[in-house]
């Protein structure tokens, strides 16, 4: 039995979710600020939940968490929490399907494709909730500078929380083949040539047929027979009459002779 390509599209989407919310979990690029005061000229500052880094020109890059203040923040600190969260159900999830998905077994295991679905489209939550909260507080938290601009971070958590919730859906639909409703999953039918272990040629063959065998002609009815006499013509019957009636006189004149 072919693995569904519903549990395929949801494992992928969930796996490419779950890596964008690691990076974004991780990374220092929550938010950028620019225009720093006191500072130098394309000087930028990258934020994270974690550490924040400082980017001078030319390409001097260093992270030393400094400011106190930011990671204080309540965003901050719930984000950390849900974030880490997310990650660990996501990874849970991942587990299950993969269980489900089964591509060592025979028959897919519909029961443990459905739950990882579920897991993972909740874990789904635990990260678009801080991401969004933070994209609405990041010009209310206090900032060294006056530039301050969406990292890439949140893109990547947005999407990744997206494909997670989309593909723990396309998971969850195995949970229709316990029910033995009308939704069932399609199964294309195999067409090799080995299909069901039996070798089967491709080669096209030709009924010849037989010159030595005499043809046969088919009979017709006896019912057919007996409607076609009913139904022949006066012509035929007058012959057929007359034709009685010679072979009568024929006889007649050879029993006279003898």
């Amino acid at each position: 039995m072919r693995t569904p390509c519903v549990m395929i599209f949801g494992l992928i989407l969930v796996l490419v979710g779950w890596l964008f919310n690691l990076i974004a979990t991780g990374a220092p690029a929550w938010r950028e600020v620019r225009s720093t005061v006191g500072g130098e000229l394309g000087e930028v500052i990258h934020q994270g939940i974690w550490d924040i880094c400082r980017e001078r020109l030319p390409k001097e890059f260093t992270c030393l968490r400094q400011d106190d203040a930011y990671f204080k923040e309540e965003i901050v600190k719930a984000a950390r929490g849900f974030m880490i969260a997310s990650v660990i159900v996501t990874a849970l999830g991942i587990l299950l399907s993969v269980l489900g998905v089964r591509c060592w077994r025979r028959s897919p295991n519909w029961l443990l494709a459905g739950l990882g679905g579920i897991v993972v489209s909740a874990s789904s939550l635990f990260a678009i909730i801080p991401i969004a909260w933070y994209t609405n507080q990041v010009d209310k938290i206090k900032a060294p500078g006056t530039d301050i601009r969406v990292g890439y971070c949140i893109v990547l958590g947005f999407i990744g929380s997206c494909f997670e919730f989309i593909g723990g859906g396309s998971l969850m639909i195995c949970l229709s083949q316990l029910c033995g409703g009308a939704t069932q999953l399609p199964h294309r039918k195999c067409n090799s040539p080995h299909a069901n272990g039996v070798p089967r040629s491709t080669i096209r063959t030709v009924d010849v047929p037989d010159l030595n065998e005499r043809p046969h002609h088919p009979t017709l009815p006896r019912q057919l027979f007996q409607k076609d006499q009913s139904t022949s013509s006066p012509v035929l019957s007058s012959l057929h009459k007359r034709t009685d009636i010679d072979t009568f006189n024929n006889d007649q004149s050879l029993y006279t002779e003898l």
